[in-house]
This record gives structure tokens, C-alpha cells and sequence, in this order.
């Protein structure tokens, strides 16, 4: 179906782009994996773009989901904030980072002067820039890759008359001819017979962005840019490279390393300097007191060290290539897989330990960041089992959940979504799991257990607005019953107790308590003599939840 051409570069035109350039990564994803050479032949740089994307797509539709109430749509610079910042938590491997600076890069021009749209001037001067700030994100840049195609889309664009449609199909040609040329500035892909993956991805990007602007996709076909009659061909023509040992330098680097960082500009710095010793492909993106890290090196441990020196590093991610690498040649060993697996999306890091004892694969939701359907499918991947039960632990994930299911399903994995809502849900379905069990009476327990736990949050409001317990004010303590605000309070302690009173009153045997960072000092002990004295018969059990964004989460079963 055709898009509505947009004349300006507005909140709706963003939304509109960010969603056609997910389908068309998702169309080439398998085509992009199949290219992917360099700088390590791991097949999955279309997968990482797509990730990279789905984040940022998604956090942009969380912005417009805050405005359906209201007779508003977001601004421009809301929007493009929460798209490069999405991508950002977001960015999957070297060419996901890389895309990730270029959008970081294009939202600074667009947010400047919080306009509501910008024009053709205004385009051309952010994509110059972001292919500035995704150059300078990159320790050692490499011509014929995606750098070269996003400066050649540049250039282009700075040379086009006309509206922002004309701009975008100027930076798309662009981006087409440097591709091309990809071959004759690596070597790695020429004798491979293949462009740039992650160019090639890239160009996909900016046939979305033309389509967002002039509601027709580029006629252009990009395949034409890849050497070889079809995907099939270039697969065999990698495989041809890789056996010949040209994907990479013998003994190179063992380990992707990536994590995001919470650091000053000036640890960031030094960071740079000390993982540009320890390895190669590195890229640092973000600003503002967060930062993407990629790097590949030998020793993992030694990178990950260098994140705790510099900031507070999370969501990190060890990849090992290993045996059956390109850098090593050899043939990695096949796992069994397990038979049944748990995995769950938690809020914290205390409740992610707990799970993790409990023996479940973890997916780290911190606050403002919920993962994409591609991490809970790297997920359900690690666990590396034949039957897997998902634990969401949040209504908002249903969706998100239901289509890493469906994917992973056609993988062959078993999979069974239990709509756990709260992670007090999900602590009390796996309290119940027995993996030695028919999996359907395993998934019937565990949701029969989840359903009978009552959940509530203590939580402070952002900012005034309409609830069901009346009008709250910024800096209200809410509580929240099964998601609705249910009491408004001034103080923790008080809120919870209240919110607690009106939850045993349905009765229950158990209440479990889950106390992030901002809980205050003895909540806890006041909460579990409050059950004490007026409860007769209900265990309290306490965990600390870590940085989980609620002050306190309450499960009654």
C-alpha cells in the first residue's frame, strides 16, 4: 500500500520511515546475512540492522502511544530523540552500532531549535552530519564499507535540488553507486564477489527513507549491486572466500564484546584509547551519559573491565566466534540442546540473579528500555533447548513476546507464552516449574500459578495526569493494583502498606516484596510487620530487585 508523500521532515514522516525501513530489512534480511564478509563473516548483518531498527521503530511508537489519549502528536524532536536513542540500546553488532550513530547524528540537527519540521536544507544538513559522526564513532575507519556508502549518500543529498523527496532520491542514488564500488575498495569483497552487508543494508534504509517522503519505493533494484545471478551464488562465493582464508586475518580476535555504558565524555575517552589496544572494529556510539560499546579482542574479560573503569557497563554481550570461525578455521562442536528451558524478561539486576539461580535464560528490561522481539529470540536461542516457556513479566511485552514465539517457532523450538504480567508473576510460575513434566502440564501449572498471583507496584508520577483514583500530580506516589492506579499518596512506606491492606483483603497465603534502589530504608520491615499483625498465616518473602524503576513491587498469592 502506498505511503501519504510527505513535503517536511516531521514526527509523522520519522514514524512512517522508521516502520517501511524494519519491512525492508526484514525482506533483505537473509540476503544481507548471506554477503556479510566483513570485517568478520558471521552471517548476521542483516539480522543485526533489523534489531537495530526494530528498537528504534519501536521506541518511536511508544512516543506516539503516549499522545492517542490526547488530541496531540509528538513534536519532531521527540520523536527523532526517542528513534535515536532506541537505536541506540538497541544496536546490534559493527554495522548496527555504525547505523545507530548515524541516527544519533541526524537527530542532533533535527532537534536543534525544537522546529516541528525541517526542509530539504534541513535534511541535507543531517545526513552530512550523520555521516560525520558515524566516521569519527569508528576507532579506524575502512573505505567500502558502510562509512563510504553513508558519505557518498552525503554528498549527493548536498548536491540535489528540490524538496525532501528529491533529496532522499539523491542520497538513495548516492548510496546505490558507492555500493557498488564496495568491491574495488576491499579486497576481502572482491574476492568474494560481493558488496559491503553492511552498505547494502544502509541503501535499504535510505529506500525507505525515499518512500516515507514520495510515497513510491526507489525503482532501483539493489540486487543489481551484488555480484553473482542470485543469493545462492553469493553464499557459494563466500563460502569459496572463507575457505580460502581471505574473511580475516588468521588469529584475529576471539570475542565480540558490546555492552552500553553509563560514563562521562572523558572516561569515554580513555575507554577509547584502552580498547583500541586490546583489539579491532571498534565503535563507540551515543552521548549524553550513555554509550553504546563494540569491540572485537581476545580477551573479553579485560574489555568488559575496561567498561567497569570507565562508567557502569550493562547489557553486556560475549560472543564467542571459536572454533568454526574465520579466524580460526576450524569446526565448532555441535550442544545438545536441553530439553525444556525457561526464559523471562526481568526488571532488575537482583530479580535477573534470582532468576538465573532459579535456572532461567534472563533478558535485562531496564526503565524506559524494554527489549525488542530480537533479543527475547537471541534469548530463547542461548537457552539452546527443544521446548521453552516465556515469561513477558510485563502487559506491555504481550505483543513483543507473541512475535519472537512465532519466529523462533519456525525454527523449529517449542515454544509456550505464559502472559506473565508483573515479574512477581513470574517468580511464582517458576516457582512451580518441573522440567521432568509433560510440557502442556507444565505450562498449564505455571500459568495456573501466575494467574492466581494479585500484583501491584509503588512507583512516583512523572507528571500530572488522569487515573483512576483521580488527578495525580508530578511527584505523587501511585499505587498501582493489576495496572491501575488504585492509590495516591505522598509517601512510600504509607502508599504500600495502604496498597497492601486492599490486596489481602481478597485473602492470601503469600506476599512476596521486590525493593528496587529507591526503595526507602525499612519499608521492608514495616511492610512484613504490618502482615504479621494483622495477617495471620501469610509468609513474607523480600528480594532486592536492583535498578528496576518502581521503589517496590508487590505480589499477593
Amino acid at each position: 500500500m502506498a505511503q501519504v508523500p510527505q513535503t517536511f521532515f516531521d514526527a509523522l514522516a520519522v514514524r512512517t520511515w522508521c516502520g517501511l525501513s524494519l519491512g525492508a530489512l526484514g525482506r533483505s534480511r537473509e540476503e544481507i546475512d548471506a554477503i556479510n564478509v566483513y570485517p568478520v563473516a558471521d552471517g548476521d548483518t542483516g539480522t543485526n540492522l533489523y534489531m537495530t531498527v526494530e528498537s528504534a521503530a519501536g521506541a518511536v511508537e511508544a512516543v506516539f502511544a503516549g499522545y492517542e489519549l490526547g488530541e496531540e502528536v509528538p513534536t519532531l524532536a521527540d520523536t527523532v530523540r526517542a528513534m535515536a536513542h532506541g537505536a541506540l540500546i538497541g544496536a546490534r553488532g559493527n554495522s548496527g552500532t555504525i547505523l545507530a550513530q548515524l541516527l544519533r547524528g541526524m537527530a542532533q540537527v533535527l532537534t536543534e531549535g525544537e522546529a516541528t519540521h525541517i526542509d530539504a536544507n534541513g535534511l541535507r544538513l543531517a545526513l552530512r552530519h550523520a555521516a560525520d559522526a558515524a566516521r569519527q564513532a569508528v576507532a579506524h575507519p575502512v573505505e567500502g564499507t558502510v562509512l563510504s556508502v553513508a558519505a557518498a549518500a552525503a554528498a549527493a543529498a548536498a548536491a540535489a535540488d528540490g524538496d525532501c523527496g528529491a533529496v532522499a532520491r539523491a542520497a538513495y542514488q548516492g548510496a546505490c553507486e558507492a555500493l557498488a564500488a564496495t568491491p574495488g575498495q576491499l579486497a576481502v569483497l572482491e574476492r568474494a564477489g560481493v558488496v559491503d552487508a553492511g552498505g547494502r543494508g544502509l541503501v535499504a534504509v535510505f529506500g525507505a527513507l525515499v518512500e516515507a517522503f514520495t510515497g513510491e519505493a526507489p525503482t532501483a533494484d539493489p540486487h543489481a549491486f551484488v555480484a553473482g545471478p542470485g543469493v545462492h551464488a553469493r553464499v557459494d562465493a563466500v563460502s569459496d572466500a572463507l575457505a580460502e582464508g581471505c574473511a580475516g586475518p588468521a588469529g584475529g580476535p576471539a570475542f565480540e564484546v558490546v555492552y552500553l555504558l553509563e560514563a562521562e565524555d572523558a572516561a569515554v575517552d580513555r575507554l577509547r584509547a584502552r580498547l583500541d589496544a586490546l583489539g579491532d572494529s571498534l565503535v563507540v556510539v551515543g552521548g549524553d551519559g550513555l554509550w553504546n560499546v563494540h569491540v572485537h579482542v581476545d580477551d573479553a574479560g579485560a574489555a568488559v573491565e575496561a567498561g567497569v573503569e570507565a562508567g557502569r557497563p550493562y547489557r553486556i554481550r560475549i560472543t564467542h566466534f571459536g572454533a568454526g570461525d574465520v579466524h580460526t578455521g576450524g569446526q565448532r562442536p555441535a550442544r545438545e540442546r536441553v530439553q525444556r528451558a525457561v526464559v523471562a524478561v526481568v526488571p532488575g539486576e537482583g530479580l535477573a540473579g534470582l532468576y538465573t539461580e532459579a535456572g532461567a535464560t534472563t533478558v535485562l528490561a531496564r526503565p524506559g528500555e524494554p527489549p525488542a522481539s530480537g533479543e527475547l529470540v537471541d534469548a530463547v536461542r542461548r537457552a539452546h533447548a527443544r521446548e521453552v516457556v516465556l515469561l513477558p513479566n510485563d502487559a506491555d511485552l504481550r505483543h513483543t513476546a507473541a512475535a519472537a514465539a512465532e519466529q523462533v517457532r519456525a525454527e523449529g523450538i517449542r515454544v509456550a507464552l505464559i502472559p506473565t504480567r508483573s515479574a512477581v508473576q513470574g517468580i511464582s510460575a517458576l516457582a512451580v516449574h518441573q522440567p521432568d513434566r509433560r510440557f502442556d502440564e507444565d505450562v498449564v501449572q505455571m500459568t495456573s500459578a501466575a494467574g492466581a498471583t494479585r500484583y501491584a507496584e509503588v512507583v512516583v508520577a512523572e507528571r500530572q495526569s488522569w487515573t483512576m483514583a483521580g488527578i495525580c500530580q508530578a511527584g505523587d506516589v501511585l499505587g498501582l493494583i493489576d495496572g491501575d492506579v488504585a492509590v495516591i499518596g505522598s509517601d512510600v512506606t504509607a502508599t504500600a502498606e495502604t496498597v497492601l491492606d486492599r490486596m489481602l483483603q481478597a485473602g492470601g497465603e503469600l506476599v512476596t516484596l521486590v525493593l528496587g534502589d529507591e526503595a526507602p530504608e525499612g519499608v521492608a520491615d514495616r511492610l512484613e510487620a504490618r502482615v504479621r499483625e494483622a495477617y495471620l498465616a501469610v509468609d513474607t518473602v523480600v528480594y532486592r530487585g536492583g535498578r528496576q524503576g518502581a521503589p517496590l513491587l508487590i505480589g499477593v498469592e
